[in-house]
C-alpha cells in the first residue's frame, strides 16, 4: 500500500526513515541513515555482492536478512567497516544492537547494516552510536529523501525511485 514519502524508500506504507550528520565524513555532509520497516509485513530479501572482498557490514547482514525478516537498516557513509578486524565487526555488531534498543520489538538480528567509504580504516564508533541515536529521534514517513542523501559518497545527486503497481486496494508500492 502507499504511505508517506512521494518518490523514496518511504513511499510504501509502514516506513519511515532519516537522514543525519554524524560527523564520519571529513565534509560534514549528512553521513548516517536509517530506514525501519514497521509493517504490517516485515517479509524481506536481499541480494549480497559476490566479491571476495567482503566487509563485515555484508557479512553480519547476510545472517540477518537469512530468515526473510528485516525491521530497520542502518547505513553509513564515510566509511566501509572492510579490512577492519574483529574491532570492526565489534561495531557492525554494537550498532545493529544500538538501533534495535531504539526501536519497539526489535533485535539485532532484524537490523541490517551497510556501509560505504574507504577501505580499512575503523569507523568513529562515538560519533556513529550519536548518529544512530539521532537518525533513531528524527524518523519520520517523510524523512527518506534525507536518507538518501547521507548515504551518499562521491555521487553528484541523491538517487531515488518509486513503483505503483495496481489500483485501489490491490496496488502495491516499492520505493528505493
Amino acid at each position: 500500500g502507499r504511505g508517506g514519502g512521494a518518490v523514496s524508500v518511504t513511499a510504501p506504507k509502514g516506513f519511515r526513515a532519516a537522514g543525519v550528520t554524524a560527523g564520519l565524513k571529513a565534509s560534514g555532509r549528512p553521513d548516517v541513515a536509517l530506514v525501519v520497516n514497521d509493517g504490517p509485513s516485515n517479509a524481506a530479501a536481499a541480494v549480497y555482492t559476490s566479491n571476495r572482498c567482503r566487509a563485515h557490514p555484508v557479512l553480519w547482514s547476510e545472517q540477518v536478512s537469512a530468515d526473510g525478516v528485516v525491521r530497520a537498516v542502518l547505513l553509513n557513509s564515510g566509511g566501509a567497516n572492510c579490512y577492519t578486524g574483529p574491532h570492526g565487526f565489534q561495531t557492525t555488531h554494537a550498532s545493529a544492537e544500538r538501533t534495535a534498543a531504539g526501536l519497539v520489538d526489535c533485535g539485532a538480528g532484524d537490523v541490517v547494516i551497510c556501509s560505504t567509504g574507504l577501505i580499512g580504516e575503523q569507523l568513529d564508533r562515538d560519533r556513529l552510536f550519536a548518529g544512530i541515536d539521532a537518525a533513531l529521534g528524527a524518523l519520520s514517513p517523510d524523512g527518506g529523501q534525507d536518507a538518501a542523501v547521507a548515504i551518499m559518497t562521491t555521487d553528484t545527486r541523491d538517487k531515488q525511485v518509486t513503483l505503483t503497481v495496481g489500483e485501489g486496494d490491490g496496488a502495491w508500492t516499492i520505493g528505493g
